[in-house]
């Protein structure tokens, strides 16, 4: 019996995702794939596409301030805006 060096390949696969892991199955027919954001995605996804990233002005007047020695910084009011902004992500 003679073995062909094609026998002696490895063979590599990858396993399917379990429905419902976050994959988004195809339509059944039409061969094209829906996605389901989380309120959190689409909300990253609207500040990606914003057109107002960054506030000139402001950052103008805070150059002034750092400049003049003005810029008070309140660490508890940075804090708990931080918070605020992962509990509203962890929604």
């Amino acid at each position: 019996m003679k073995i062909s060096s094609s026998a002696n390949k490895p063979v590599y696969s990858t396993p399917a995702p379990a429905r419902g892991a976050g994959v988004a199955q195809p339509a059944s027919g039409s061969g094209k794939s829906a996605v389901d954001l989380s309120p959190a995605a689409r909300q990253l996804a609207s500040l990606q596409n914003s057109d107002h990233d960054i506030n000139l002005e402001r950052v103008q007047q805070l150059r002034d301030a750092i400049a003049a020695g003005q810029l008070k910084i309140d660490p508890s009011r940075i804090a708990d805006a931080l918070l605020a902004s992962a509990r509203e992500l962890l929604k």
